[in-house]
Formats: structure tokens, C-alpha cells, sequence
């Protein structure tokens, strides 16, 4: 076929990718319930355009994908003193809940999609270039029905806009090195400056970019065979001023997303102060760079805030992989959720692309080495970052990975027809496999781990419930005209199921201490699949909703709401909501009734650490230090016999306790509740 008789069908198998995926964000967008992050995204938006203030992230993602909200002017809620995060989780969730909620997700929804649609477009872009026609449309089909995209995709989020900013200055540095020319690099280091205003992780572009200018230098021949030669010095010069100009010209973009403005706002100041948030750093030289930046005002105070509260938290999160909780980050978190999450059509073009350059029957090009650096960076400073709650953090990887899979299949499908049979026949496994998902992305699991009923299993979090399925439960209840279930629900704190006109009471979880749930329970019983792993409680006999593991559901909603009928036992969680109680009483200073609470979640949970150490606690309150020590060392046996890795900070608050003889009458360490 002629190029110019090419080219009609060239741009209609391209739309068809295009209204493929924009058909699954449109009906994701409209059927899937808030999750987790996305009140406190709309809502930072939303004080951008209406007042100037920047909350935690870079602003540009949130700035965009609120922009349809603005004409609705929406009721504000006041700005509360808190710390920031639970600034924007408490206030988005009142923004968007207390308005027409589904008109706000799904305008903002919409929005956050073009970034998927504009990803797409530069994805197939550069896999015709990099490696022709054929690789262009594997490449669409990789990510046309890519689980961790898709999931991802029409989400006000900042993960979608972050994979297109960065993939685009990627493509933009390539197509400077592979044609220089001024205006090139002036267009490169605006899209590096807009990616750095996206969002924390795009700063791993400026490294990058000089590692590849540095294979550059190694490798001229072998990554421009056709280009005339160029003196190493020559070369040398124009790289590094090159750098210098990219680094000029996005930092100075990265001021002007924050208004050129180095201070943040009187409205919402820094909770905690700048110094405390330098303070809580892990890492000393991080914590020393990040203080000479805010010192000489190189970056905005904001940003540089931000970047010290993201390394903190990350340190602090669990992980939680293949049904084991971790109390810190593990490098293999990101390796193996990958094997979880990717399609098996992804894992076995991965794997065929990786031999095909290893065997050389695909050259190792400036194409591969300028999708595949950046991959394999961002790859191994996630699996050292600590931010290990989710698969769509390294979302980037997959999309850049996307290119030279596509086109080391494309290069074996031209030698051998067979190939391309084969490479049809997966993508087709990949459609299929990623459709039976629908809508619940999120919770995709590929069959090798038992599809995505089986997520919870394995993963948690962002990578199996992150509370999208509420509209679902909402449907699945009316059905069957049910008015009265309990509910165990993991993003309670930020969504609640009563606005999805959701009956159920409230369950004791780790994320809302209801202070309500009874040791037993008559069905429906509902619990969301981050609640029955035991993620943030801990498995096994931490758990308190373990039990039901063993159950088999009568109904499963989206892969990620389990269904009970009939009476259950759930003493740990009636003994907890009753330590909250007791809790509550102590702060009103009714320490002889907390006493009585206390004693009955002992009777229901003799054997749990906590418990036995808030019995203690409401002791020492009551005066009876010595009637605490004993609870206090029961506590501390359990928990040294049962996961005392998760159990650390109870650990070593009871050992303090114990040691200094000092009262305690509250607190408790990780997993009290």
C-alpha cells in the first residue's frame, strides 16, 4: 500500500485504539464510586483557582483536571487548622459530598482522561518512530487494555498526568538528540519544566536525562549509525549546555506554575512548620539538601515542603505483599506486584523483548536505550522510595516500557510471520482478560494469581480497594431490598457509604474506630477486600476480620466487597470498638467507667496485645499502676509471639512503660485500634 493511500487507515485504526479507550474511561468515570485520593486532589484544585493556594502536590495536574468545576461555583467548607494532609482529605471530602457529588467526580473524572488520550496518541507516535508502523499499533494495544493505566486512567489523580508529562519530555529529548535544533531543545525543557510541576517523582527526569546524554558520549556509532560523526568535545559541549538550558528553563517553569511566589499562603500555613516537616525526614543528607534548598529559596517553599513530607510518609507505610504485612518498605514490593498486576500478554512480550536484544536479534538503539533508561531509574528508585501502597506508582515504567516491547515484537513479526501471529493472539488474551475486570480495574489480578477476586490476597491498597465500588454495593443492596447489613468499609475516613445512599452500620477498621461495632453480628455482613487482607491491622490473629478469609462470600461486588449471610462471632473488633470508648471516656476524665469498658473487650479479646495494654492504660489511669504492670507484660508477650515486627512501636512503648514504672493512660503503638 502507498504512503499517501496508507495514511486514512493509519489514522483510523489509530482513532478506533482511541475510542476504545476513551469509551472504558467514560464508563469508569460514571460507574465507579470516589476513591481514596480523589476529594483531596479535587479539593486542591479547587483552592488553586479560587484562592492561589497550593496544598501538598505540584500544581499543574490538579489545576487542569478541576478546571470544568469552576463554573459550579461550589459552597467552599472553612479551611481547618490541620496538618495538610488531613487538611485536604477532611475538606475535599466535605467539598465534594456535601454538592452534587457525581456531577464533580465525573467533570473532573473526564478532565483527568485527556491525559490518557494525549499519552496514547504520543505513545504510538513514538514506537512509529522508533521502530515502525507495526510497532506503532502493538504498542497502542499494549496500553489500550493496560490494567494499571486503565485503572488509572479517569481518576482525579495525579498519576495518568504524571506518566504523560514525563513520557513526553522523554520523547521530546529524543527527538532533539535525533534532530538538534534550538527550538527542539527550548520545546524539551518546557515539557521537563511542565512534568516537574505535575508532580515530585518527575524530578527523576534531570538524572536521567544525564545518564543518556552520558550514553551519548560511550556510544555515538551505535546509537546514530547514520549520522555523520561528531568530535567527542563538540559533543560534549553542546550536551552540557543543552542540560544546562533544560535545567534553566523547567526549574524556571516549576516556579511559574507556583506564581514565581516563594512563601506559602497566610490562609493555610505549613502544619507542621517548615523545620519540624525538615525534621521527620529519615534520610539526614536528603533532610540537609532539602534545608539548603529552602534556605536559599532555590525552589518554592511549597514544593520543597512537600518533597520532605512525600519522603517522610514513605517510610512510614507498611507493605503488604503476598498475604504478608511488612512494617516498612521491602525492595521487592514493586518487583513482584508487577508479576501480580501486569497482564500476562505484558510479562511474556517483556520477557521475548528482553531476549530478542540480549540475543541480538534486536539492536540495542538510541529508541531502547531512551525508553528503557528511563524505566529501569524509575524502577529502582520506587523499589528504595518506601512508597509501597500501590502499583499505579509506577505507572511510568509500564509506559515506557510499552514502546520498546512493542517494538522488539514488531522486528521479530518481520522476520517470521508466526511471530506476528503470536503477538496478535496475546494482545487479543490481554483484551479479553483486562475486559473481565470491568469496571474494577483497580483490583485487576492476572490468572496466574487467580484473577481479581483473588487481589486482596496478594495486594492491597491502590492495587485492589481503593473504595470504587460503592455504586455497585448500592445496586447489589437494592436489588435484593436490603435495609439493615454492617459494613467494614476501608475508605471510610474519606468516603463514606451513606452518601451512595448505602444503609449499612459502620464496622470498627483501622482507617474509622467506630466506637459502635458489637462482638457479633447478624448479616449482610459487607467488608471491602483492604479491610478482610488485614493490611493495616495485621493478618492472621491481628486481624479482626480474618475469620471470613475462610468464609465463602455469598456474593462478591466488583472484586473487592465481600458479602456474608448469618451470625458471626467478631470479638476482636467488638473488644477494640469498646477500647475507643473507653478511650473516650478517659478524655472526659471518667476513668471508673472507662475502667468497666475496658474490662469487657479483656472478657471478648484476652488474648490481643492491644487490648491488654489500653486495659493497662486505663488502670494506670484509675490509680492502679501496679494492677497495669500485669497487662502491660501480657501485652508485651503477645506481642513479642505474634508478628512482632508489625508490632514494633506497641513493643517498644510497653518496654518503656514497664521499665520507667510511669503511668500511661493513653496512646499505644502501631495497631492499637
Amino acid at each position: 500500500m502507498k504512503r499517501a493511500n496508507r495514511k486514512p487507515v493509519v489514522f483510523g485504526v489509530v482513532a478506533a485504539f482511541l475510542l476504545v479507550i476513551f469509551l472504558q474511561m467514560f464508563l469508569m468515570a460514571r460507574d465507579n464510586s470516589a476513591t481514596f485520593d480523589e476529594p483531596f486532589h479535587i479539593y486542591s484544585g479547587y483552592l488553586q483557582w479560587k484562592h492561589g493556594y497550593i496544598l501538598l502536590n505540584p500544581p499543574l495536574v490538579t489545576r487542569l483536571i478541576t478546571l470544568p468545576l469552576i463554573s459550579m461555583n461550589l459552597p467552599e467548607p472553612p479551611i481547618p487548622r490541620r496538618p495538610y494532609e488531613q487538611l485536604g482529605f477532611q475538606a475535599g471530602k466535605a467539598l465534594v459530598f456535601q454538592n452534587d457529588a457525581n456531577t464533580i467526580m465525573f467533570r473532573a473524572r473526564m478532565a483527568d482522561s485527556v491525559f490518557t488520550l494525549l499519552l496514547a496518541i504520543l505513545v504510538f507516535a513514538a514506537a512509529r518512530e522508533m521502530f515502525g508502523l507495526g510497532a506503532g499499533f502493538v504498542a497502542l494495544g499494549l496500553i489500550a487494555f493496560d490494567p494499571t493505566l486503565m485503572g488509572h486512567s479517569a481518576l482525579t489523580t495525579l498519576d495518568s498526568g504524571n506518566a504523560f508529562f514525563m513520557f513526553w519530555a522523554m520523547y521530546a529529548f529524543y527527538r532533539y538528540m535525533k534532530f538538534p535544533a534550538v527550538w527542539r531543545l527550548i520545546g524539551t525543557s518546557l515539557v521537563v519544566g511542565l512534568a516537574l510541576a505535575a508532580k515530585h517523582s518527575a524530578i527523576l527526569l534531570l538524572p536521567t536525562l544525564v545518564l543518556l546524554a552520558a550514553f551519548e558520549l560511550l556510544w555515538p556509532n551505535k546509537l546514530a549509525p547514520d549520522a555523520p560523526p561528531v568530535p567527542t568535545a563538540r559533543l560534549a559541549r553542546r550536551l552540557a549546555l543543552a542540560l544546562v538550558v533544560i535545567g534553566a528553563i523547567s526549574i524556571t517553569i516549576l516556579w511559574a506554575a507556583y506564581g514565581f511566589r516563594y512563601a506559602q499562603a497566610d490562609a493555610v500555613p505549613f502544619n507542621p512548620p517548615m523545620a519540624a516537616q525538615l525534621s521527620r525526614v529519615p534520610s539526614a543528607f536528603d533532610a540537609k539538601v532539602l534545608a539548603e534548598v529552602d534556605k536559599l529559596h532555590l525552589l518554592p517553599a511549597p514544593y520543597t515542603y512537600a518533597f520532605a513530607y512525600i519522603l517522610s510518609q514513605a517510610k512510614s507505610f507498611t507493605s503488604y505483599i503476598l498475604g504478608v504485612v511488612h512494617p516498612h518498605a521491602v525492595w521487592f514490593f514493586f518487583p513482584i506486584t508487577m508479576l501480580i498486576k501486569s497482564s500476562l500478554t505484558f510479562l511474556i512480550l517483556l520477557a521475548i523483548g528482553a531476549w530478542a536484544v540480549v540475543a541480538g536479534k534486536v539492536r540495542l538503539s538510541r529508541g531502547v536505550l531512551y525508553m528503557v533508561t528511563p524505566a529501569a531509574l524509575y524502577m529502582a528508585f520506587s523499589m528504595t522510595g518506601g512508597m509501597n501502597i500501590g502499583v499505579r506508582h509506577i505507572l511510568p515504567v509500564y509506559i515506557f516500557l510499552a514502546v520498546p516491547i512493542a517494538g522488539a515484537a514488531w522486528a521479530l513479526a518481520e522476520r517470521n510471520r508466526r511471530w506476528l501471529y503470536a503477538v496478535v493472539v496475546l494482545l487479543v488474551f490481554q483484551a479479553v482478560s483486562v475486559l473481565h475486570a470491568f469496571p474494577d480495574y483497580i483490583a485487576y489480578t492476572n490468572e496466574a494469581f487467580g484473577g481479581p477476586a483473588n487481589a486482596y490476597k496478594y495486594v492491597s491498597d491502590s492495587s485492589a480497594d481503593w473504595g470504587q465500588q460503592l455504586k455497585s454495593v448500592k445496586r447489589y443492596l437494592d436489588a435484593r431490598g436490603v435495609k439493615n447489613c454492617w459494613f467494614a468499609y476501608f475508605s471510610q475516613s474519606v468516603v463514606d457509604p451513606a452518601s451512595y445512599g448505602i444503609p449499612c452500620t459502620p464496622l470498627y477498621t483501622a482507617e474509622v474506630r467506630s466506637p459502635d461495632t458489637p462482638p457479633a453480628v447478624d448479616g449482610p455482613v459487607l467488608i471491602s477486600s483492604g479491610v478482610l487482607s488485614g493490611f493495616e491491622t495485621g493478618v492472621g490473629r491481628l486481624n479482626p476480620y480474618g475469620k471470613f478469609q475462610n468464609l465463602k462470600p455469598a456474593a462478591i461486588i466488583d472484586y473487592g466487597v465481600f458479602v456474608y449471610d448469618g451470625h458471626f462471632d467478631i470479638p476482636l473488633a467488638g473488644a477494640l470498638s469498646l477500647d475507643v470508648k473507653a478511650q473516650a471516656l478517659l478524655r472526659q476524665r471518667n476513668a471508673p467507667a472507662a475502667l468497666a469498658l475496658a474490662q469487657q473487650a479483656l472478657a471478648l479479646a484476652p488474648d490481643s496485645a492491644a487490648v491488654n495494654q489500653a486495659l493497662g492504660q486505663v488502670l494506670d489511669a484509675n490509680g492502679q499502676s501496679e494492677a497495669a504492670n500485669q497487662y502491660y507484660q501480657k501485652a508485651l508477650t503477645i506481642a513479642k509471639a505474634e508478628q512482632p515486627e508489625f508490632q514494633a512501636a506497641r513493643i517498644a512503648a510497653l518496654e518503656t512503660r514497664i521499665n520507667s514504672g510511669k503511668p500511661d493512660t493513653g496512646g499505644g503503638g502501631r495497631g492499637f485500634r
